[in-house]
């Protein structure tokens, strides 16, 4: 399909109120028939595209994300008649959380600056110690660099619960309005990140779990939805982070599951996405 007289490319990368109606009287107006009909099942996974990530104003923006967001509307909107479900994330924080500054002092404390490196040596050191958990925290860097082969990053504050930088960037919500209205499907959101004492950079999992909370380890009930698709789309912000570990957890899950026809199923929209680049 053409695009909408209601999307603005230019208008990406600004924060204004999603077109809703317009986008819901468009798709309804498209008269397709319902996913529930479609013959082959596509899955499109829209990984934490929010506006803390791809306004330029935005607290962690990615460089490029802006141009990313364009194509993708572009490709929604040329694919809507396949695409079956859209399934989002909302990478979403807390003020209080253990990669963020406050989390962390040094001996005279003051707090770390966005994007130290905090490594296990270091807290063992002296050189950073934790304000919360100290126990767990201790523990966590330790468990990172084992575990996960990774050091815990102290990031700007970023998609705080509540603030414009959490939500949805608009043109893209403008999207999933259409094809809710034009394929007459619910679209599914998915939550993450609001455990204060991990990082949570896939949608499917934390980086360290954290069994006693509902959202603390591996999810598998949305991973076995995932075989009743044909084909899975994944993209969004930013690939070298939330995009790569959300990718990773699936195929080692389909890996350990021996679900290699899944794995063929699964496509990345490469143009759609960018890595985030330290300021230094």
């Amino acid at each position: 399909m053409t695009l909408p007289s209601y999307y603005d490319p230019a208008h990406v990368g600004t924060l204004y109120a999603p077109q809703v109606a317009a986008a819901t009287q468009a798709g309804i107006a498209a008269g397709w028939p319902p996913a529930e009909r479609d013959e082959e099942k596509v899955l499109l996974l829209l990984v934490d595209a929010q506006v803390d990530f791809v306004h330029p104003d935005g607290n962690l923006a990615v460089p490029g994300a802006v141009e990313d967001t364009r194509r993708l509307v572009a490709w929604m909107y040329a694919n809507m008649g396949r695409i079956t479900h859209i399934a989002a994330s909302l990478d979403s924080h807390l003020p209080l959380q253990i990669f963020f500054p406050t989390w962390w002092a040094d001996a005279e404390g003051r707090h770390p600056n966005p994007y130290t490196v905090i490594s296990a040596a270091d807290v063992a050191g002296g050189r950073w110690r934790p304000l919360m958990e100290p126990n767990w925290s201790r523990d966590y860097v330790r468990r990172l660099e084992e575990d996960a082969r990774k050091q815990l990053m102290i990031w700007p504050y970023h998609v705080l619960i509540g603030t414009p930088g959490q939500t949805l960037v608009p043109a893209l919500f403008e999207a999933i309005a259409f094809h809710s209205a034009a394929r007459k499907t619910q679209p599914e959101w998915v939550l993450k990140g609001t455990i204060p004492k991990t990082e949570h950079y896939s949608i499917f999992e934390p980086e360290i779990k954290v069994p006693e909370h509902p959202q603390g380890t591996l999810n598998t009930a949305f991973l076995d939805t995932l075989e009743r698709y044909d084909l899975i789309y994944i993209t969004g912000q930013a690939k070298s982070h939330c995009v790569l570990e959300t990718t990773s957890s699936l195929m080692l899950y389909l890996q350990a599951n021996e679900r290699r026809d899944l794995i063929a199923r699964v496509r990345l929209i490469e143009d759609t996405m960018s890595s985030v680049v330290h300021p230094e």
